[in-house]
């Protein structure tokens, strides 16, 4: 029903060539039927043809010709049933025209009839294969059937109540509230007479109808009792500004002898009648131009046309103006990223949370059949590559005209993350062309787990557990008596990715992430714990090497501290003790500033990393804390290796029990050492300042033991902390 409203053709190829003298016989008929296809009259002329065909005798050619010209007549006005009957009898003939195997195959899709679509669009690829449109078909007929197999959330249905038997299409919304809708209808009130000589309905108004507050919708009536907006002519598709007090709308004006175009004109509300309509010229009058969409600032009209210098058949094209009551500039094409060869038409606006959408419908790109609907996104400027929405709101059928309602009450009291409105000739409806309302449930997300102790598994209560939104949303909960922790479907929301960290006294912090990027279904995300808890004892760090009687951390050594900085870094609670040990060879003074000394060079190091300096405190222990190995150890001493075993306490005594100078030597070397403890977790990290602060030093001093001034027999050149 739309393609009578805006010449909806597809780009042949080929030039119908119609004789300039016809057999006697079928003259009245064939030349007449051929005149009024010229003219559009798709309806009439098919009836004509028919008489034609009748009359024609032992001409083959002429008679294939006819049969040719039914078939794509029914294809112009959508009735793809008998289209596919008569172009198969055509092929079946040997007719050479390219187009009566796209015309096939193309119907057979619009059916639904994949399987049988598949073959023909391959057959045509055999005849014809330098012709794009077979790859396309042939790649449209094998994602239709995935698509159907695997829809999208959406969910879609008829209002039968809106629909009439006759056609019902491109709504558009009349109110801020958006519930009161317009669009255009053929049904039996119309003001036109008679039918339209196309497609053999009546000729088509502006109808509106409005909700109630039971969510029920009036009886449709037309826009303007007064005949001013609609006429007896047919009125289009229609685009109403933010106040919803001046509308744009499609009219095709008709003559019997000439093809005239369609045209966009602009009316104002004047109380409950409307001003005269005025036309917005954008193209000539041998062009047609309608489908007008209108940007939320009024500054720009996006709109279909077939005037020169488009892609190919009808193209969506835009015309700017700097001031509402300023004129519209020169058209301009929206370009090869939109507009393909065949037609791309209908477009509509949708302004929402900064994004600008611009939905259209085309039978340019690879789809389930007849016209889809794709969707493309304004970007700084530029729009991106368009996506087809798939089923179920696309179809074997025509699919076209799509509105959003973006009320947020509405949305809400439907329970919908969008809704809307869209125009489809598929089965379900009344007939012909009907208004079908859409809607997406929201997509609902949870995200929960137990926090237990690593060591024992039990629960932990109390634990805080924080989430960090990409979206800028943070989020606390704390672990019931049940070790749960919880957050709703408000705070875990969509595309959004969650850096989540959890809490315990006297336990590691753990960091963790969740996302729903890229999920299509509602989830309940589970995430659990297992915190580690904190030793009482201190922790030994890995070994870290001095040049003999020397304190300054080597480079090669810094990755032995790289743990101690990301625990610090996980944690930002933690206040550390870091502690340097030596060997018990040598004075107590010399070893307890030689031990502190490398303890601070360790913490500087540390700070260098991004740690706030008030949460690290260097100790030199010196020689005064025998080293108890928490496991087995190995050393290599000048070539022996030296076995430890887990529980030895490496003492003065030990060490003297031990029968060769290497194994002493080894044992030495564990008593020089690095280790940390957590003092506190209370720390408050301190923001807004870069100011370095001095670390709080201390070394661990026994006034009343003296000695030498070396530490141990560090000879090796190496000392070990």
């Amino acid at each position: 029903m739309k393609n009578r409203l805006f010449v909806l053709l597809v780009v042949f190829s080929a030039i119908i060539i119609i004789p300039a003298k016809s057999i006697v016989a079928q003259k009245n008929f064939s030349a007449e039927a051929d005149e009024r296809f010229r003219l559009h009259k798709y309806f009439d002329a098919i009836e004509l043809y028919k008489k034609a065909y009748t009359k024609v005798k032992g001409n083959k050619i002429e008679k294939n010709r006819i049969l040719f010209q039914i078939g794509y007549s029914y294809f112009l006005i959508n009735d793809v049933k008998n289209a596919a009957t008569n172009l198969k009898r055509v092929i079946k003939a040997g007719y050479p025209e390219k187009d009566a195997y796209y015309m096939y195959a193309e119907s057979m899709k619009i059916q639904g009839k994949y399987e049988e679509a598949l073959i023909a669009f391959q057959e045509f690829k055999e005849k014809f294969p330098d012709d794009p449109r077979a790859d396309m078909g042939i790649e449209s007929c094998k994602q239709a059937k995935g698509w159907i197999d695997n829809p999208t959330r959406y969910t879609v249905e008829p209002d039968k109540k809106l629909n009439s038997k006759n056609a019902d299409f491109a709504p558009s919304y009349f109110d801020k509230k958006m519930k009161a809708i317009v669009f255009t209808t053929s049904r039996d009130e119309v003001n036109g007479k008679g039918a339209d000589s196309w497609t053999g309905l009546p000729f088509t108004d502006i109808f509106v109808t409005s909700m109630d507050k039971k969510g029920n919708y009036s009886t449709p009536v037309p826009l303007d009792e007064e005949g001013i907006v609609n006429s007896e002519s047919n009125e289009g598709a229609c685009t109403f500004n933010s106040k919803f007090s001046t509308i744009y709308f499609t009219r095709c004006r008709k003559e019997k002898k000439r093809i005239l175009g369609c045209e966009i004109y602009t009316a104002d509300k004047k109380g409950r009648s409307w001003s005269e309509p005025e036309l917005i010229p954008l193209a000539a009058d041998s062009f047609s131009v309608g489908h007008p969409a209108l940007s939320d600032d009024e500054l720009t009209l996006i709109f279909a046309s077939d005037m020169p210098g488009g892609k190919g058949g009808r193209d969506i094209w835009m015309v700017k103006r700097p001031k509402k009551n300023k004129p519209f500039e020169n058209p301009v094409n929206l370009g090869s990223v939109v507009n393909t060869e065949g037609d791309d038409v209908y477009p509509t606006l949708r302004e929402v949370n900064g994004h600008t959408y611009l939905y259209f419908a085309t039978n340019g790109r690879i789809g389930m059949g007849g016209l889809d609907i794709f969707r493309t996104e304004l970007v700084d400027g530029v729009w991106t590559e368009p996506e087809n929405m798939k089923s179920p709101i696309n179809s074997s059928s025509d699919d076209f005209h799509i509105i959003f309602n973006d009320d947020a009450k509405m949305l809400k009291e439907a329970d919908a993350k969008e809704m809307g409105w869209f125009t489809t000739n598929r089965k379900g409806g009344r007939g012909n062309d009907d208004l079908w309302r859409f809607s997406m449930p929201p997509i609902l997300f949870t995200l929960t787990g137990v926090v237990r102790d690593d060591s024992t598994k039990a629960i932990l209560t109390s634990a805080e557990v924080r989430i960090e939104g990409s979206n800028g949303t943070i989020f606390t909960d704390t672990t019931d008596n049940t070790g749960t922790y919880f957050f709703d479907n408000v705070q875990i929301l969509e595309n959004t990715t969650y850096t989540m960290t959890v809490a315990k006294e006297k336990y590691y912090g753990e960091k963790g992430k969740e996302t729903t990027v890229g999920l299509e279904q509602s989830k309940d995300l589970v995430h659990d714990y297992n915190l580690v808890p904190i030793p009482v004892k201190p922790i030994v760090l890995p070994d870290i090497l001095y040049d003999f009687n020397k304190w300054v951390l080597k480079p090669q050594y810094e990755d032995s501290l790289d743990g101690l900085v990301q625990i610090m870094k996980e944690n930002p609670t933690f206040v550390i003790e870091l502690g340097s040990h030596t060997d018990s060879r040598g004075s107590d003074d010399f070893n307890d500033s030689l031990s502190y000394k490398r303890a601070k060079s360790c913490v500087d190091y540390i700070i260098s990393q991004g740690i706030e300096p008030g949460r690290i405190v260097p100790i030199g222990y010196g020689k005064r804390v025998p080293r108890v190995l928490e496991k087995d150890k190995t050393i290599i001493e000048k070539g022996d290796t030296v076995k430890f075993v887990k529980g030895t306490v490496i003492t003065d005594e030990f060490i003297g029990s031990l029968k060769s100078k290497n194994e002493q030597e080894a044992a030495h070397q564990l008593n020089r050492y690095t280790d940390f403890r957590i003092l506190r977790s209370d720390y408050v990290p301190q923001k807004g300042t870069n100011t370095p602060v001095n670390p709080n030093i201390q070394i661990i001093k026994d006034e009343n033991n003296e000695g030498t001034n070396t530490e141990g027999d560090d000879t090796d050149g190496g000392g070990n902390n």
